[in-house]
């Protein structure tokens, strides 16, 4: 090993030279399709796909032709992020399909071609010999094919074979296929696949081409992810809150002097291609961090520690910041539709979970619809690879359009019941929807904080009715109350409002038919003027809002609140954010629901059809019982 290593860090240093942008008019790169060897045919055939090892570990499976389950396995494990092997998600797949067995499993990536790529940068840039050694155990132990085989055969004990898809084209499959497109344009972004991190195709029927890509390090996620670490936040964790902080800086092209200095971090081409300048960066150097200190020199302010003030200055570079994404995305979309003069758009990877560069897709591209499905980044890569294998082994499978995200585990009544009759839980039972419905718009209305735990745990990132944290919209201190007391996260975080559908216009400057998107809470809108003084508590500062809409197909008790609610207060809308406090992922079990609402200041869990009041419950009990 030292000797290999030797050799190798010589050959570097031979080869080693200094970055330069290479001047193109184009950095497009053409893509070589990836072709899945399945030559067996078989019929509504049951298919379980996994992610593991980078972020967001996830499980799926279809059977009969739809989606049966799909979880994370953060939600089981209650490690946010969780990147381990998906050993609860498989296993909650498998039993929710009452599967013995699987006619094919499926990966969401090469690992070989990843391994490839980690090999070439190693080559260009040599780590210390101890990072040397971890990755070189990490994948002869770990991640190599026959490793995570081996894993899933120990783990579940099936003896299928795995299959390993294309990263990218996953993440193609995850929004096309399950989008109610004949044909569409594809655009996914993210951090980095095996090589790629951008690429642009087209689909028609269940025909899924890519045809031009961006290889790493040039990646749009992996610098939004480096400015992430510079302002202070986690990455692969935080890069949402950059984009919630970016309106509280300038947001003026003319004259944001940061963004000015970011055009020289990143060359953009009119097509929307780039190019990094990779002095301002460390992704490419396993040693380092995600910025060098280049980039603190040209930005002239130094990186912000974790947890310390938020000055104006971060909040001008987290403008900058989306402003340079925004103009890239844009322009490779509008490049997209000129290549491909489709209508429809489909996009996935991390990139496409920017709720605000969403909500100006249309507005600012020739397409007329969008669609973007409720777990866009890692995690809803098992969705993708799952769909892709299945329309292989069976090309006359119907498409499915997924219109909903709640894939997750739920409890019945009797389970709920049994939970808290054995942790001597105090509650009460309403009698009947109605009162329900009733009373916990009363509740919300009287300034309450409302935890609500119903049915199928959702799918993705984004809590949509199943379980969310709930509250009034129309008193301005409720944000500072929910960021306190209930989320224990930064005061400059903004909540989503959920609405209607039908209601979505009259509140909203949305587009004239409204995305489906904005379903997942993918979309951000500006919130009508005359409106924003109705519902200071999910107005952010630049007067927008992150819009859920709800469709009474889609979850009809969770649409009857809200419309109960507009009935008391004449304002059809709620708070809604995800039941979970910083640092935890949301709750899938009625004991994390219980934990968590005893862990903050939420005042009411409304589960199922009982009604848990957190005063009548005391923190001695909880302490005592609960907690161990």
């Amino acid at each position: 090993m030292i000797i290999d290593y030797a050799l190798r860090k010589l050959k570097t240093r031979l080869k080693r030279r200094k970055n330069e942008v290479e001047e193109r008019d184009s950095y497009w790169e053409d893509v070589t399709n990836p072709e899945i060897d399945l030559e067996e045919r078989i019929r509504n055939p049951t298919i379980l796909a996994f992610s593991a090892y980078f972020h967001d570990s996830s499980a799926c499976i279809i059977k009969g032709g739809k989606i049966v389950a799909a979880a994370d396995e953060e939600r089981f494990t209650r490690k946010k992020h969780d990147n381990g092997f998906p050993t609860n998600a498989i296993k909650y797949c498998l039993q929710e399909a009452e599967a013995d067995s699987v006619d094919a499993v499926v990966f969401f990536e090469n690992p070989n071609e990843k391994l490839q790529r980690i090999e070439e940068t190693l080559e260009q840039r040599m780590p210390s010999l101890r990072t040397y050694r971890k990755i070189r155990d990490s994948w002869s132990r770990v991640k190599s094919k026959e490793r995570i085989e081996e894993k899933f055969q120990s783990e579940t004990g099936l003896e299928n074979r795995v299959l390993f898809l294309d990263h990218h084209l996953s993440h193609a499959a995850s929004s096309y296929l399950t989008s109610n497109f004949g044909e569409a344009a594809i655009l996914t972004v993210d951090g980095v696949g095996e090589k790629k991190t951008t690429t642009l195709g087209y689909a028609k029927g269940s025909n899924i081409k890519l045809r031009k890509r961006i290889d790493f390090p040039h990646s749009i996620g992996l610098m939004y992810t480096a400015l992430t670490t510079f302002l202070g936040f986690r990455a692969n964790n935080d890069e949402y809150k950059v984009m919630g902080l970016a309106p509280y800086g300038n947001m003026d092209r003319e004259s944001n002097d940061f963004y000015r200095k970011m055009l020289e971090v990143i060359d953009i081409k009119s097509d929307g291609s780039y190019r990094l300048s990779m002095q301002y960066f460390g992704h490419n150097q396993f040693d380092s961090k995600a910025y060098s200190p280049e980039l603190s020199k040209l930005l002239g302010v130094n990186p912000r520690e974790l947890d310390s003030q938020v000055t104006q200055e971060h909040k001008d570079i987290a403008a900058a910041l989306q402003m340079v994404t925004e103009d890239a995305v844009l322009a490779m979309l509008n490049y997209l539709y000129e290549e491909t003069e489709s209508e429809n758009v489909c996009i996935a990877g991390g990139v496409a979970l920017n709720s605000v560069l969403n909500g100006k897709i249309l507005g600012k591209t020739p397409f007329k619809r969008v669609f973007i499905q409720p777990s866009a980044g890692d995690s809803g890569t098992a969705i993708g690879a799952a769909k892709y294998v299945q329309h292989v082994l069976d090309p006359e499978a119907e498409r499915e359009h997924i219109q909903h995200s709640s894939f997750g585990p739920e409890y019945s009544n009797d389970e709920i019941r049994k939970y808290l009759d054995d942790t001597r839980v105090k509650y009460t039972q309403f009698d009947s929807e109605e009162e329900l419905l009733r009373e916990t718009a009363r509740l919300i209305h009287d300034k309450s904080v409302i935890g609500w735990f119903h049915g199928k745990m959702e799918w993705g990132p984004r809590a949509l009715g199943n379980r969310s944290i709930l509250a009034s919209p129309l008193h301005e201190d409720m944000r500072d109350v929910l960021n306190a007391k209930v989320k224990h996260r930064e005061m400059f975080r903004p909540f989503a409002p959920v609405i209607c559908v039908d209601d979505a216009p009259d509140y909203f400057e949305c587009d004239e038919l409204v995305p489906e998107p904005t379903d997942y809470m993918l979309m951000v809108y500006p919130i009508k003027e005359d409106k924003r003084e109705l519902i200071p508590a999910v107005t952010h500062v630049d007067g927008s809002g992150r819009l859920q809409t709800i469709r009474e197909s889609q979850n009809p008790l969770y649409y009857r609140l809200i419309k109960q609610f507009g009935e008391i207060s004449s304002v059809p809308l709620l708070v809604n954010t995800s039941f979970n406090i910083r640092g935890e992922p949301i709750v899938c079990t009625p004991h994390d629901a219980y934990r968590c609402m005893m862990g903050t200041e939420i005042d009411y869990l409304v589960i199922d059809n009982f009604l848990v009041k957190r005063s009548d419950n005391p923190r001695d009990m909880w302490n005592a019982e609960v907690r161990e």
